[in-house]
């Protein structure tokens, strides 16, 4: 167990530490989370869930896929990748075709029903976006886009640190 730092220049460090991680607890799990997800992604009979919107995001960014290129562009294994396709699949966002190259290799695209979703998904997020950036002043949004971009870094490098532990 930890115990709180009783050097005053750790101190403040600790009470940072504690500071940003409620707050990153918030934004994960905060009371408006359901219904942010409910406005981004639906919450009627045709919404998608985030991991479905991930993909989406890739299938809008180019023609097909082959799976592999998926799974790895996610970051998931081949399976989950797999399986979140299907999901699209049924529900019409997506489908699998026969390479061009490679009759044998199935690669998936989005459909029109996907694109629509997507652009539907990707302009409510615009509109948040604006909305959260209006809140800084200008000279803080690179520094918070540079510090956002570090945080996310560091969870990569934690991560990839731990799991080469293990």
């Amino acid at each position: 167990m930890t115990s709180i730092p009783t050097d005053p220049r750790h101190r403040e460090r600790y009470d940072l530490a504690v500071r940003i991680g409620l707050a990153w607890r918030k934004v994960r799990r905060g009371s408006s989370t359901l219904g942010l997800r409910d406005y981004l992604y639906g919450s009627d009979q045709g919404s998608i869930e985030q991991g479905q919107m991930d993909t989406l995001d890739l299938l809008a960014l180019q023609p097909a896929w082959r799976m592999s290129e998926l799974a790895d562009a996610l970051r998931v294994e081949p399976s989950t990748a797999t399986r979140a396709v299907q999901r699209l699949v049924n529900a019409g966002l997506a489908e699998r075709i026969a390479s061009p190259d490679d009759g044998r290799v199935v690669q998936v695209e989005i459909t029109q029903q996907g694109r629509d979703v997507y652009e539907t998904v990707a302009a409510r997020r615009g509109e948040l976006l604006t909305f959260i950036l209006k809140q800084y002043h200008r000279d803080e949004l690179p520094i918070f886009a540079d510090m956002l971009e570090r945080f996310g870094v560091a969870i990569d490098t934690f991560v990839d640190t731990h799991q080469s532990e293990t």
